[in-house]
This record gives structure tokens, C-alpha cells and sequence, in this order.
């Protein structure tokens, strides 16, 4: 394995799920390690991110690290009360993340850590934190340049994209991508032919932001939470069901999908079931693209 990475550590989407049938897949909350040499690039900081944490502090070369959050909910954010660098003196711990101005990040990551939510606040921690917010211009970390886009997901919530030797990875694990279309079509009875037709073009359009952002990426991970039964009863909730995600992955000519976000509902058999579809509607298409279920402990080597 080389110096040049990437690690997940939680891949669960909504809540953590630390059940014995779900122990294949891991029942941590979103959180996935860029490592880049000595720099750490840390995407969101759910449950995963606790025992990221526990791993830094064992070792004596890396003292600095780079949290960057998706968006503030819970099941995103819920490991920084737990992440031990941020409690050490000596460490540098960089927050990036929605809002209008640095201030924003830090009141709401506060506000979470607050009496009667929680009994030690942020100003307990040690660590020289600081905040940024990396939109509209991109975020820059030492070299990288990590570009942020808007997802399709209650409230603002940034996906990422950053060049990795040569490689493309782009992080989007909370985004509806058929909100627009399944809307119209639930009321496309409603509408005349010349409401239908600027409807059609809308569904184009947004289609077409989608592929956009994950055009020719070599590794994409993305939401896939639902299945189709689920996602018809969740429409709106902000998750994609993964047929959708698959196929847009594969209009986009996406090298390597990783399927993320997974339903806590479903256990290790259902998820791996799912992603048996995903072969078969592979075959069926004639794609290249490499479709993989995103696990706890896994390890992407960026150098091959």
C-alpha cells in the first residue's frame, strides 16, 4: 500500500447501525479518509470518524488534519465530539463546510456540543481549530484544490471534487438525483402539452448537472440508499435509489463507482444483494464501469 490512499471508516447513511448482520458492510456513519503523504483530507465526521481519530493518535508524524463536512446533520457531524485530536494540544484541525462565513461553521458545530445536548463544549478543545467555507471558489489545502458543488438534499449540502495523480474523485454521499424527474412524472397528468414540454426540458437540464459533476470521474462515491420499493415511499427525503445512481454513474462514463449512504434498515445480505443488480444491469448495458459496495476498512490505493 502506498503513502496515497483512500479509507472508509463509516458508510452508513441516516444513523449508525452496530447490529451483527450489518458487520460485512460496518455500521458507522459517513466518514472517508483522503490520505495524500502526510497531508489527511477527512470527508464529513459521522461515526466513522471516532475511530479515525483514535488511529492519529497513536501514531507521532501527523498533527495536522483536514475535515471537510458535507452539510450539519447528525449523522454527518456526530463523530467531533469523539474525534481525540481536537482535545490535544499541538494538533491543527482545518473545518471546511457550508455557510456564509467562517463563523457560521463554528456556531453550528457548537451548537451541537451544548449543555443540554452535551456536556463538553468546543471551547474544551485543545487543538488549534480553524474554519473556512470552500464555495463558490475552490478550497485550497497546501497543493490540492478541492472544488464544492450543490447536491440535491434538504438544506445546503456540498459534494467534493479534487485531482489525486492524476485521478478524479468526486464525494457526493447525500443527493437525490431523480427529485426533479419522479416529480413531474407523479404529476404529469396535470399539465398541458406545452406545460409538458418545458417540463421535459427542466427533467434534461437537471439530468444533465447530474452527469455533470461526475463526468469521466475515475472514482465516484455516491449515494445509493434506497431501493426502488423504498424510494417510492421516500421520494423527497433527499437519497437516491441506487438503480438511479448506477445509471447515471454509467451515462456519466464514471471508471469506479463505490455505492455509499447505505440504508441502516438493511442488513449485509440486502446491500449485497443490491449490489448484484448492479452486475447484472452493468452487463446488460455493456459498461466498463466497476461498481463496488462501499465497506468499513476499505482501502483504495491511489497509485494504481
Amino acid at each position: 500500500m502506498s503513502s496515497n490512499y483512500v479509507r472508509f471508516w463509516g458508510v452508513r447513511g441516516s444513523y449508525p447501525a452496530p447490529f451483527s448482520t450489518h458487520m460485512r458492510i460496518g455500521g458507522n456513519t459517513p466518514c472517508v479518509e483522503v490520505r495524500l503523504g502526510s497531508r489527511v483530507l477527512i470527508f464529513d465526521a459521522g461515526t466513522g470518524v471516532i475511530p479515525l481519530g483514535n488511529e492519529l493518535v497513536k501514531q507521532s508524524d501527523i498533527h495536522e488534519v483536514n475535515i471537510i463536512l458535507t452539510h450539519y446533520h447528525w449523522d454527518h457531524i456526530s463523530g467531533l465530539p469523539f474525534f481525540v485530536p481536537a482535545f490535544m494540544p499541538g494538533w491543527k484541525v482545518h473545518i471546511f463546510g457550508p455557510g456564509d462565513e467562517p463563523a457560521d461553521l463554528e456556531s453550528r458545530l457548537a451548537a451541537q456540543m451544548k449543555a443540554p445536548y452535551f456536556p463538553v463544549e468546543t471551547e474544551t478543545w485543545l487543538a488549534d481549530v480553524s474554519y473556512h467555507t470552500p464555495h463558490p471558489v475552490p478550497a485550497q489545502i497546501g497543493e490540492l484544490s478541492v472544488s464544492s458543488f450543490i447536491l440535491h438534499h434538504p438544506g445546503i449540502t456540498y459534494g467534493y471534487r479534487l485531482e489525486v495523480n492524476g485521478k478524479t474523485i468526486v464525494y457526493a454521499p447525500d443527493n437525490e438525483l431523480s427529485f426533479i424527474d419522479r416529480s413531474i412524472e407523479k404529476r404529469k397528468a396535470e399539465f398541458d402539452q406545452d406545460e409538458q414540454t418545458l417540463l421535459n426540458d427542466m427533467k434534461q437540464e437537471d439530468k444533465s448537472r447530474n452527469i455533470e459533476f461526475m463526468t469521466d470521474v475515475h472514482m465516484l462515491i455516491h449515494d445509493a440508499q434506497y431501493t426502488v420499493d423504498d424510494y417510492a415511499r421516500k421520494h423527497g427525503w433527499g437519497h437516491s435509489c441506487f438503480i438511479d445512481t448506477v445509471n447515471s454513474a454509467m451515462d456519466a462514463g464514471v471508471k469506479h463507482l463505490f455505492l455509499f449512504s447505505h440504508e441502516p434498515t438493511y442488513d449485509d445480505e440486502q446491500i449485497e444483494a443490491m449490489h448484484r443488480q448492479t452486475q447484472e444491469l452493468i452487463h446488460e448495458r455493456g459498461s466498463s464501469m466497476v461498481c463496488h459496495v462501499s465497506r468499513e476498512g476499505m482501502l483504495i490505493d491511489l497509485e494504481d
